[in-house]
């Protein structure tokens, strides 16, 4: 078996998880399937796993165990793919949110600025949706607002600019011929940063992953068991900002809904108050756990809660 990837605060997340021996859990982010393995590990011969992954290359990496069951497929219908099995509750949900060591190490997939290969970025290959269509079909406005909200770019305008002016008189499909064009852009001290950043928000576009994080916790809150558990890993402040606010709140705003009698409804407990970051040593041996945040949430039994009695 190939070497896929190492999988990030595997300890943290499997313990969040609380693993009960004959109960069923869902890898929402299957990739290399580290934490898969370690979940089969906790489990009994009656515990399930349900393993997501709309990669076709992950298939491969898919344990012989007769508790796991896998479905190529997005885990934004999780509910339905574990309908279809007569799944109604399950025990916890683990996702780990970040692209696999696998897609920035192959050239072709077009996920790192690395190497010159087509710009692609596609988990599922058979998506009509690339980066190289976003940048050379998306108007001015939208190319702007992808750099400035998935990528945090102070000078999203003028990136957008850029790629507006130049693809007039040429095609922009590969990594290089982006990079060329963004070359004024780039600040000479933090080149490595600044193009992690742009094609950090092309991946997200291509891959819709705040829409499908958005979908994943809003179900999590309808699948999980009273006392189930959330666990989920992040690598920017954009999706850790989401899970944050909805394991506070049950909703993206982070602002607790009352009713008029100052009565309110949260569907989790932080379990951890504050994110869970790696170690150093975790650091120093894979580099790419250096932005990771975990964050580890319980279903409530009974999330409403009194306030001011009149």
């Amino acid at each position: 078996m190939i070497a896929y990837h190492q999988p990030v605060l595997l300890n943290e997340a499997i313990d969040g998880l609380n693993v009960k021996p004959s109960g069923t859990y869902v890898d929402a982010t299957f990739g290399g399937g580290g934490h898969s393995r370690e979940i089969l590990k906790r489990l009994g011969k009656k515990g399930r796993l349900y393993a997501f992954d709309y990669d076709e290359d992950a298939a491969a990496q898919v344990p012989n165990d007769k508790r796991i069951f896998f479905f190529q497929g997005n885990f934004r219908f999780l509910e339905n793919y574990l309908g279809f099995f007569g799944v109604g509750k399950v025990n916890g949900i683990l996702a780990d949110l970040g692209v696999s060591s696998h897609h920035f190490d192959v050239p072709e997939r077009g996920f790192s600025y690395r190497y010159n290969s087509t710009l692609d970025m596609r988990m599922n290959r058979k998506s009509t949706l690339t980066a190289a269509k976003i940048i050379a079909e998306y108007p001015g406005p939208d190319l702007e607002r992808i750099f400035k909200s998935y990528g945090e770019l102070h000078d999203s305008r003028k990136i957008a600019a850029s790629i507006v002016r130049a693809r007039t008189s040429q095609r922009i499909g590969t990594t290089n011929e982006l990079i060329r064009i963004l070359q004024p852009c780039m600040p000479v001290k933090q080149t490595n940063q600044y193009l992690s950043k742009v094609f950090q928000a092309l991946r997200i576009e291509v891959n819709r992953e705040i829409d499908n994080l958005s979908d994943l916790l809003q179900q999590s809150n309808v699948l999980l068991q009273s006392g189930g558990r959330l666990v989920v890993i992040s690598y920017h402040s954009l999706e850790d900002r989401l899970v944050k606010n909805y394991i506070k709140s049950g909703n993206f705003s982070g602002i607790i809904e009352k009713d008029i009698y100052g009565n309110y409804s949260v569907p989790f407990k932080a379990v951890n108050h504050k994110a869970i970051v790696p170690g150093k040593k975790e650091m120093e041996s894979n580099t790419r756990a250096r932005s990771a945040k975990l964050r580890v949430a319980e279903k409530n039994k009974d999330h409403v809660r009194k306030g001011r009695e009149y």
